[in-house]
C-alpha cells in the first residue's frame, strides 16, 4: 500500500461514535413517537367530540305546536262513532235520557248520578267492572266513572261583579251541605281548599267575608250555564241564595259544558259556567285572545252512572270493552256476549256539545292519535280537509288502500299541523329541565316532548319539508344503489389493472412498453390524490352528457319516468367508481407485491401456466391485503358529496330508486342539504342521519372484513 494513501474508514462506527450513533437514532425514535402518539391524541379527541356533537344533537327536549289539538281529534273521532252508531238517541236533556231508558228494556245510557238518585225506581244502576258507584268508592276513587264537578267564572268578571263574588263564595261555603241531598259527593279538603284560595286571589281578600245576599239591587242580576250534570246543584244553591235575601236575576241555562265554556271564552257576557269536566288547554287560550283569566272552582264529585230499564233482565254488570263495543259497533246484545238475548241495543247519550259525553268518551276508549284504527285516520282527513286536497291525495293513492302509518302521518301533517317551535340538545335537556318546561307552557297549544330523532319512522319515511315528518328511506336505497354499482365497477377494474401492472407490466423486455407503463403508474399514483370535485366534472362530461343515451336507460327502453337525463344512479357509480379506482389499484399491487416469489416459481415449476399460477396461488394470497383497500375505498366513496352533487343528485326526492336508471338521493347528499337549513330541527336529524351513515358504514365494512379474514384462515 503506498504511503500516500489515505486509511479506510470502517464500514460501521465503532467506539464513541457508535454511541454517538445510537443516542442520536434513539433521539429521532422518541421524537416519531411523541409525534405518532400525540397525533393518535388529537385523532381521538377529535372523534370523541364529533361523536359528542352528533349524539347530543339526536335527543333532546322538543316544544310542539299544534294547530289541533290530537287530544280532540281523538274525542271528536270517537263521540262521532257513539253518535252516529244504530238507533242512538242523544239530548242534551238528561230527563229525556231518563225517560227513554226507563221505557225501554232493550235501552242503555249515562248521565249523572243525581238523576239516577231522583229516578232511581225506574231504572237499574250497573256495576262496572265489577264496581257499584257509591259515595266511598266515588270518593277512593275506585268506581272507573268517578269525574270531579267544577265552576268556571272569569277572574275579570269575579273582580267586577260583586254580586257574581258574593254567589260564588256562598257556593263555596255552602255546597257540601247541600249537595248529597242532590245527588252528589262532597269533593275533599285539598281541592275545596284550593277553590277558596282562587276567589281570594281574584277579589284581593285575605279571609272569605260572610256573604249579605240581601244587600245586592234588582238590577244586579246574574247569567250561569254550562253542564246539564251540574245544574242541579247549581239550581240548588242558585234557590237557597235568592231565600236568604238575592232580589235580582238569576238566568240558568242548560246548554252542556263546551257550549258554556264557549260561551264564557267568546265574550258573550255569561258569568258562570257549570262544567262536568275539566277546562281544556284550547278554551283557555280561547280565552285569552278576549282578555279574561278562567277560574276553576271544583264544588263536588260525581260517579257517572250506566243504567237500564227495570225491565232489562240481564244486565247488571258491564266491563270496560264491553262498554266499548254497546256504544259504537255492537248492533245487538248478543254481537257483545252470547248470554244476552238476541235484540237490538237502544242508547241514550247526552249531546255533541256535553261535557259528560266527553268524559264518558275519554275514560272509555282512552286511546291516543298514534292508537286509532285506519279507518278512523280516513274519517278525520275526511272531516277536515278540503274537497280539491283529498281528490289529489285519492289520485296519488286512494287512502282506503293506503297504510295506516301513512294515515296517521298525512294526519299529522294536513290536520294537527304540528311543527317545532323549539328543540334543545341532550345537555340542555338534562340541565335546564325547568326552564324548558316553563318555555313549552307558554306555547300556544303546545305541548312538550323528550324526542329521540333516530327511531323506526325515521329510517322508514322518505324526505319532507316538515323536519319532525322527514325521514331517510329514499337516502339509505340511493345509497346502497350507488356503491354496489360502485364496487362491482371499481374492484374488478382495480385488481385487474394492478395484475397486469404487477405481473404482466413488470417484466416486459420492450423499453417503449417500460416507459407506458411506468406512465400509467405515474399517474394511478397522481390520480390517488385529485380532489373529488374534479371526478364529478368529469362524471358530468362524460357520464351524464356524452354517454347520456346509456346512463339514462333509453338506450335500453328503460327510461325511468322521473328521469329525463343522464342524471342517474348509473353515472354516479361510475363517477365514484373513477374516484376510487386509484386507490384500489394500488392497495391491490401492495397486497400483490407482498406474495412470496417462491409461490410463483413453484407454481409454474410444476407446469402450470402463467395465469394459472397467479389465479390458483398469487390472487388468493392476495386477496386479504385487496379487500382491505376494498374497505377504505368504499368508506370514502359512501361518504362523497361534492362529485354528486356536480352530477346532479337530488337534494329533495321522495320517491325510492326502482332501478339503476333512476333518479336519487344519497345519505351525504342527505346530511349536507338539512346541514344549510336554517331551522335547528333540521340539524338534529341531519345527526340522526349522521348516525346511520355510521352504522351504515361499519356495517360494510365489518361484512368485508369478515370476508377478508375467511379467507385468511383458508390460507393458514
Amino acid at each position: 500500500m503506498s504511503q500516500n494513501q489515505a486509511p479506510t474508514p470502517p464500514a460501521y462506527p465503532e467506539g464513541d461514535d457508535l454511541q454517538d450513533f445510537l443516542q442520536s437514532r434513539n433521539r429521532r425514535g422518541l421524537a416519531w413517537r411523541v409525534v405518532f402518539q400525540a397525533a393518535t391524541i388529537v385523532a381521538i379527541i377529535a372523534l370523541t367530540a364529533l361523536l359528542y356533537n352528533i349524539i347530543i344533537g339526536s335527543f333532546g327536549y322538543v316544544a310542539l305546536q299544534n294547530k289541533v289539538d290530537p287530544a280532540s281529534l281523538v274525542l271528536a273521532a270517537e263521540e262521532g262513532r257513539m253518535l252516529s252508531a244504530a238507533n242512538t238517541v242523544s239530548s242534551e236533556d238528561d230527563m229525556d235520557l231518563v225517560d227513554g231508558i226507563a221505557a225501554n228494556p232493550n235501552a242503555i245510557g249515562f248521565f249523572g248520578y243525581a238523576y239516577y238518585q231522583d229516578n232511581a225506581d225506574e231504572l237499574t244502576l250497573l256495576a262496572v267492572e265489577g264496581v257499584q258507584p257509591t259515595a266511598q268508592t266515588a270518593a277512593t276513587g275506585q268506581y272507573p266513572m268517578t269525574r270531579p264537578l267544577y265552576l268556571y267564572a272569569a277572574a275579570e268578571t269575579l273582580a267586577d261583579k260583586p254580586q257574581l263574588a258574593a254567589f260564588v263564595n256562598y257556593y263555596l261555603t255552602g255546597v257540601n251541605d247541600q249537595i248529597s241531598g242532590v245527588g252528589y259527593f262532597p269533593t275533599g279538603t285539598g281541592p275545596m281548599t284550593r277553590a277558596k284560595q282562587s276567589w281570594l286571589e281574584a277579589t284581593g281578600q285575605v279571609t272569605l267575608p260572610r256573604v249579605k245576599p240581601e244587600t245586592f239591587s234588582p238590577e244586579e242580576g246574574l247569567t250561569i250555564t254550562g253542564s246539564s250534570t251540574v245544574y242541579p246543584l247549581t239550581r240548588e244553591m242558585a234557590k237557597l241564595f235568592r231565600q236568604a235575601g238575592f232580589a235580582g236575576p238569576i238566568k240558568l241555562d242548560s246548554v252542556g259544558t263546551s257550549a258554556g265554556l264557549a260561551q264564557l271564552c267568546g265574550g258573550s257576557g255569561v258569568d258562570l259556567v257549570n262544567a262536568s269536566r275539566a277546562i281544556k288547554r284550547a278554551e283557555v287560550e280561547a280565552c285569552d285572545k278576549v282578555g279574561l283569566t278562567p277560574l276553576e272552582f271544583r264544588v263536588g264529585t260525581d260517579a257517572l252512572v250506566l243504567v237500564v230499564s227495570r225491565e232489562n233482565d240481564f244486565l247488571t254488570d258491564v266491563t270496560g270493552n264491553e262498554l266499548r263495543q254497546i256504544f259504537t259497533t255492537a248492533e245487538t246484545w248478543a254481537e257483545v256476549n252470547p248470554a244476552w238475548p238476541n235484540q237490538p241495543i237502544e242508547r241514550y247519550i247526552p249531546g255533541a256539545d256535553s261535557g259528560t259525553l266527553d268524559f264518558f268518551a275519554e275514560n272509555t276508549f282512552n286511546r291516543s292519535l298514534t292508537e286509532l284504527p285506519a279507518e278512523t285516520y280516513i274519517s278525520i282527513l275526511e272531516a277536515n280537509l278540503s274537497k280539491g286536497l283529498l281528490r289529489r291525495y285519492e289520485s296519488e293513492m286512494p287512502l282506503a288502500e293506503r297504510s295506516r302509518e301513512d294515515l296517521y302521518d298525512l294526519v299529522l301533517e294536513r290536520v294537527v299541523e304540528q311543527r317545532v317551535v323549539k328543540s334543545w340538545s341532550l345537555v340542555d335537556s338534562l340541565l335546564h329541565k325547568d326552564d324548558i318546561e316553563a318555555f313549552a307552557a307558554g306555547v300556544s297549544q303546545g305541548e312538550l316532548q323528550f324526542r329521540s330523532w333516530l327511531h323506526w319512522d325515521f329510517l322508514r319515511a322518505p324526505q319532507s319539508s316538515t323536519p319532525e315528518l322527514a325521514g331517510i328511506r329514499t337516502a339509505i336505497f340511493g345509497s346502497l344503489w350507488v356503491i354496489f354499482i360502485t364496487i362491482a365497477v371499481a374492484l374488478p377494474l382495480g385488481v385487474g389493472a394492478a395484475i397486469y401492472l404487477e405481473e404482466y407490466a413488470a417484466h416486459v423486455n420492450n423499453k417503449y412498453l417500460r416507459r407506458l407503463n411506468g406512465f400509467i403508474q405515474t399517474n394511478i399514483n397522481n390520480l390517488a390524490g385529485v380532489p373529488s370535485i374534479i371526478y364529478g366534472m368529469l362524471g358530468l362530461a362524460i357520464f351524464v352528457r356524452m354517454m347520456e343515451p346509456l346512463t339514462s336507460g333509453a338506450l335500453f327502453g328503460a327510461v325511468d319516468q322521473t328521469t329525463a337525463n343522464g342524471r342517474t344512479i348509473v353515472s354516479a357509480g361510475l363517477t365514484l367508481a373513477l374516484l376510487i379506482l386509484p386507490l384500489i389499484i394500488i392497495n391491490a399491487q401492495e397486497a400483490i407485491r407482498a406474495v412470496p416469489q417462491s409461490l410463483r416459481q413453484a407454481g409454474m415449476g410444476l407446469g402450470a401456466t402463467k395465469w394459472q399460477t397467479i389465479w390458483h396461488h398469487v390472487l388468493p394470497n392476495a386477496l386479504p391485503g385487496v379487500l382491505t383497500g376494498n374497505i377504505l375505498a368504499m368508506s370514502r366513496a359512501i361518504g362523497e358529496t361534492a362529485p354528486l352533487v356536480v352530477i346532479g343528485a337530488s337534494t329533495f326526492i321522495t320517491v325510492d330508486p326502482s332501478s339503476p336508471f333512476s333518479k336519487f338521493t344519497t345519505l351525504p347528499i342527505q346530511i349536507y342539504q338539512w346541514t344549510a337549513r336554517p331551522q335547528d330541527e333540521f340539524r338534529n336529524i341531519a345527526a340522526a342521519a349522521i348516525i346511520v351513515l355510521l352504522i351504515l358504514l361499519l356495517t360494510l365494512n365489518a361484512s368485508a372484513v369478515l370476508l377478508r379474514n375467511r379467507f385468511s384462515k383458508r390460507l393458514v
